[in-house]
């Protein structure tokens, strides 16, 4: 347990690292948040493309493998738009609706049960996010960005399992990667940023850091199961604010605080309630 639990710690913290890379091209050195989307998948597809292409030549006339990969494009362009407007914790705050617009859709999509205690703990990170956000209020464009890319990471998570039983993992990981370069590149022709030395190091760390938190993540899932990791993926949400810190030197205000320990106390909660309660019933 304790060396599945390092791994998804390691994976926690690279995936706002590869975000934080993000962050640097797009608002410090003015590089088109559409490229850095583009780059990010480009790269991670042809690192993943030697060892999945098999798998992937038969998915591509699935309609539903070009609606998942609509998804994560649209996801990440959008906390990438994000990113460049808002700091760092707040984004990964907001972003974290994700979870819940998944079980929403989950529930009503793929017919799943639940019990009323799981609704209570989503309603609970619900309001986390809306204290970070606090629409009406304080909020940012940059943060409406954020709770759209998690909608669109929350619809994409669904869809991922609804695939799940009829698409081998091979070919669901190479169409997460080369669906949205396919989707992307003709809003990058005549874009290119000039490439230095600076900006060609971050945009590796930005598609490397994503790829491998996302590949140690599986890798953790494959040792434990995922309701005794599944708490750990919060960890992504402290990475975000030391990294803030260090990096731009934001650090997030009491309401963004208060918002993440309720996102972080109910995803534990419903974590460890399905962990003792594997089967669900009804309400």
């Amino acid at each position: 347990m304790f060396k599945a639990v390092f791994i998804m710690l390691i994976a926690m913290s690279f995936i706002p690292a590869g975000d934080t890379a993000s962050k640097v091209l797009t608002s410090d050195l003015g590089v088109a948040p559409i490229f850095v989307v583009w780059s990010r998948f480009m790269i991670g597809g042809m690192i993943l493309l030697p060892f999945t292409w098999r798998a992937g030549l038969a998915v591509w006339r699935d309609w539903r493998v070009w609606f998942r990969s609509a998804l994560i494009a649209g996801g990440i362009s959008c906390i990438t738009l994000a990113l460049q407007k808002a700091p760092l914790a707040d984004v990964f705050g907001a972003f974290f609706i994700g979870p819940m617009v998944s079980f929403v859709l989950s529930v009503w999509f793929l017919k799943e049960r639940v019990r009323t205690v799981q609704v209570i703990l989503v309603l609970v990170g619900f309001a986390g996010v809306v204290l970070i956000v606090r629409p009406g209020l304080d909020a940012s464009a940059g943060l409406g960005w954020a709770v759209l890319a998690g909608c669109f990471y929350g619809s994409f998570l669904t869809a991922s399992r609804w695939l799940a039983g009829t698409v081998a993992l091979g070919g669901l990981m190479i169409t997460q990667m080369v669906g949205p370069v396919i989707l992307t590149t003709p809003f990058v022709i005549g874009g290119f940023p000039e490439i230095t030395p600076q900006i060609a190091t971050l945009i590796a760390m930005s598609a490397v850091g994503s790829m491998l938190g996302n590949m140690l993540m599986l890798l953790a899932y494959r040792m434990q199961e995922a309701t005794k990791l599944a708490p750990f993926v919060y960890f992504q949400l402290i990475s975000a604010v030391l990294l803030g810190w260090v990096i731009f030197g934001d650090l997030p205000g009491v309401y963004v605080i208060a918002g993440m320990a309720l996102i972080i106390a109910a995803g534990s909660a419903s974590a460890l309630l399905q962990s003792r309660r594997p089967v669900t019933t009804g309400a």
